[in-house]
């Protein structure tokens, strides 16, 4: 006849010593105890953590214990039910021997597990973030290379648009000369002269001819008034000499 009391207080004693400092006895009727199971640390230090929490029953080991997960840290709910899962599986596998062991070493293979699977979502993650940002590099670069290409090329000329950009060209001109002449006049720039005017601008030369030709008033010039001016003696060094006595002995 099997001592159900004996192998369960066997059993108890390996398990303090194999986990002495995540072992904890709840309750001795029934006998009750909790032992806490952390998984590996990942590539940043994560970990997930589970307290099982262990109930023998009367003719444990022939029939199995009962187990709730008492609290757990990092954990998805999905992650909870796949160790339950497993808790029962490896129960009805290992019927008829102690069995505590075995199912914490079971449960910590399942937390390395999960901690494998954070880290392989991680670096996903880590990827997808980086494909979404060479993504959208690449497509500013397009985009810049798009705005330079139309920048470098420019708006093509056409009748049309000629027109309206000279009209437009024209009204800025004269308003710039307008200013400028307002700010002359009110600086107190002084007026040019005849000749500054003639020296600054070389229309004016010929503009008084353009008008008699534009008129036609032509001055015609009686040149055999001035043909005998050399024969006359005109001797501009004498005091004396007055053209209008001149003209009276002539008389």
């Amino acid at each position: 006849m099997t001592d159900y009391a004996e192998e369960q207080r066997n059993e108890l004693e390996a398990i303090e010593s194999i986990y002495p400092d995540s072992f904890t006895v709840l309750s001795d009727e029934p006998t009750s105890f909790t032992i806490t199971v952390t998984s590996v640390a990942g590539e940043h230090g994560e970990t997930v953590e589970a307290t099982l929490k262990f109930t023998y029953v009367k003719k444990y080991p022939d029939e199995p214990p009962l187990w709730e997960i008492h609290s757990q840290e990092n954990l998805e709910d999905s992650d909870v039910e796949d160790i339950l899962t497993l808790l029962q599986q490896q129960a009805e596998e290992n019927l008829g021997v102690v069995m505590i062991f075995i199912l914490v070493t079971a449960v910590q293979e399942k937390l390395n597990e999960i901690v494998d699977v954070m880290k392989n979502r991680q670096e996903e993650e880590k990827q997808r973030r980086e494909r979404e940002a060479e993504e959208a590099e690449k497509v500013e670069t397009i985009h810049i290379q798009s705005v330079q290409k139309v920048a470098f090329q420019g708006t093509v000329v056409t009748i049309e648009n000629f027109l309206v950009w000279k009209a437009k060209f024209e009204l800025e001109m004269a308003e710039l000369r307008r200013k400028r002449q307002k700010e002359e006049e009110q600086a107190g720039k002084p007026k040019l002269t005849g000749k500054q005017l003639f020296e600054k601008d070389h229309n004016l030369d010929t503009s008084d001819i353009q008008f008699l030709e534009d008129t036609g008033n032509n001055v015609e010039v009686d040149e055999s008034l001035f043909q005998d001016i050399e024969d006359l003696d005109l001797d501009e060094e004498d005091p004396d000499f007055d053209p209008l006595e001149m003209g009276s002995d002539e008389d």
